[in-house]
């Protein structure tokens, strides 16, 4: 199997208001928007797309339908500590204070309306014990 694309989708009970909260708060734009599904992509990387869909649409099959739980978003940015500073005066909930770990990141986690967590890094250089358990072409030369 080829993979041509991968991205997340958010099942909510409100479309609108999720979409929005991306759009406002990490610059993302709709490709494709109706009522019950909005296709979102970065404005600085057409590559980071995410999906918002309404957790009880057909598509989604009867057993399955709700909404998001469980979920963890990665964003990496160049300049997290200006990144911390935008979001927490936006008035976004910090749920973990902007911090160095071992095991190389600098981060923070918010969450969006639907208490999906986001995570918001900056790769730093690991610690020498966890730079041991890296794959050497992804360590900072």
């Amino acid at each position: 199997m080829k993979t041509t694309s991968y991205y997340p989708v958010i099942m909510t009970s409100n479309v609108k208001a999720t979409a929005a909260f991306y759009e406002r708060h990490f610059r993302f734009q709709p490709l494709f928007t109706s009522d019950w599904y909005v296709h979102l992509q970065s404005k600085e990387d057409e590559h980071v797309t995410l999906a918002v869909l309404d957790g009880q649409h057909a598509t989604i099959p009867a057993e399955a339908r709700g909404t998001v739980s469980g979920l963890l978003l990665n964003f990496e940015v160049e300049n997290i500590d200006q990144v911390y500073d935008v979001l927490r005066a936006a008035g976004l909930p910090i749920l973990k204070d902007i911090c160095d770990e071992d095991f190389g990141q600098r981060h923070f986690i918010t969450a969006d309306p639907n208490g999906v967590l986001i995570d918001i890094i900056k790769p730093i250089p690991p610690s020498a014990a966890f730079a041991a358990q890296y794959d050497a072409s992804v360590l900072p030369a």
